[in-house]
């Protein structure tokens, strides 16, 4: 566990987690950091403790004692949010502190004493402060839906440090460097790749309530925003402001000016034309990142579908039906509401089509908006008209892209 000071009286304590499933269900390629923070004034306050995720509960209470906090006085437990990456520690630290409070929300207050048995809990709302002394005011800011019901900001008046949870994180591990101000440009390009892939895995679905977050922060004077995973921004706060703002717009159709390709291919037909896509995409000089399904994880799909300003969908009719891989993928894009893409969708059928059909179905079932080049279906493989149809719809969708790219 890594300690660092991020303002006078304030410190973080960050460390990387890999090789699990986050939320039991999305791949982490680059692991995850998991941030506390500790306030101190005349009282001290754990905000988002995460101890139970490495197995050592004596990790976060000799990283306390290193910084000059005594475990047995910390007087709160501010928990933005319940999820255990967030509050997991709770329970340990109860068997050697039996009087330190919990401050949460309404909807959080409910769920600490369904999880953790917890009945010691002062509940907060919009603008309630908790004076620490030394000059150290927390207030609370909730904001429900982002991405449970039960989360909100804890903002410090004197150091203008926004303590924001999930909102403004981001997955992959940290190294040396923990701080905006400190990443090379390599570093910088890694975590706003995976601020898109933690954004579309886990926030997606909520981004209306997002957007409310979004105009919450801007409404407060920021010098620093700390969030619950990756790096703290304490040069540029408003940068990751605005990244995620332009992220919200990707989950609506917007993109950066490249194409995402989901294909599958049971015989090799329908990927004759992928091959022929991919020359066509490489002669406009269009950048392009090409998914064969069932092979890729759903959390690199998901990213891979949300930040793209074009969709190209190959994949033959199995069974009467979509491709199997392609149509549960599609559909897992729909439950995540990433809606108004712009897409083309091309592919082969042996004794019957089918596969139009259902992707229709699924974009209208999930109420996705995706606006589509029309159709190629060709029986067997492609012919040299059947090509020359998937280029005008590739070209087609290059040109229409124009109008969704947004970097």
């Amino acid at each position: 566990m890594k300690k660092l000071k991020i303002a006078d009286g304030i410190h973080l304590l960050t460390m990387n987690v890999e090789d699990i499933l986050f939320e039991g269900i999305w791949e982490l390629a680059n692991g995850v950091t998991l941030n506390s923070y500790i306030v101190q004034g005349d009282k001290a306050a754990i905000i988002d403790g995460v101890i139970g995720w490495d197995g050592v509960p004596e990790t976060l209470y000799r990283s306390l004692e290193e910084i000059g906090v005594e475990p047995q006085k910390i007087d709160y437990l501010v928990v933005n949010h319940m999820e255990p990456d967030h509050s997991g520690w709770i329970s340990n630290f109860r068997k050697i502190k039996d009087d330190f409070t919990i401050i949460c929300t309404d909807k959080a207050a409910k769920m600490v004493a369904s999880f953790y048995g917890e009945d010691r809990i002062r509940i907060v709302k919009e603008g309630d402060t908790l004076d620490l002394g030394k000059g150290k005011v927390l207030s609370f800011h909730p904001l429900p839906n982002v991405h449970w019901p039960d989360t909100m900001f804890t903002y410090e008046r004197e150091t203008k440090t926004l303590f924001s949870c999930d909102m403004f994180g981001a997955f992959g591990r940290m190294g040396d460097h923990c701080f905006d101000d400190e990443l090379s440009l390599d570093e910088s390009d890694f975590f706003e790749s995976e601020g898109i892939r933690y954004y579309s895995n886990v926030m997606t679905t909520f981004t209306s309530s997002l957007r409310k977050a979004i105009e919450k922060a801007k409404a407060l004077e920021i010098n620093i925003i700390a969030p619950g995973h990756g790096p703290a921004y304490r040069k540029n706060p408003q940068k990751i402001i605005a990244d995620y703002s332009r992220f919200s717009q990707y989950a609506e159709g917007a993109g950066k000016n490249e194409v995402t390709i989901l294909w599958g291919s049971m015989y090799g037909m329908t990927a004759k034309a992928v091959d022929h896509v991919e020359s066509i995409l490489q002669r406009e000089g269009v950048k392009y990142n090409k998914l064969e399904l069932p092979l890729e994880s759903d959390s690199e799909m998901v990213a891979t579908v949300f930040k793209a300003a074009g969709i190209i969908i190959a994949a033959p009719t199995y069974e009467y039906k979509l491709f199997p891989p392609v149509a549960a993928a599609l559909n897992e894009v729909g439950r995540k509401k990433i809606t108004g893409k712009l897409a083309f969708r091309f592919g082969s059928y042996g004794w019957s089509g089918g596969a139009e059909k259902e992707l229709n179905e699924i974009i209208e079932r999930n109420k996705m908006k995706w606006d589509f080049i029309e159709s190629v279906e060709f029986e067997g493989a492609p012919k040299q008209e059947d090509l020359r149809r998937v280029e005008a719809g590739v070209l087609a969708l290059i040109e229409k892209m124009k109008e969704k790219v947004m970097e």
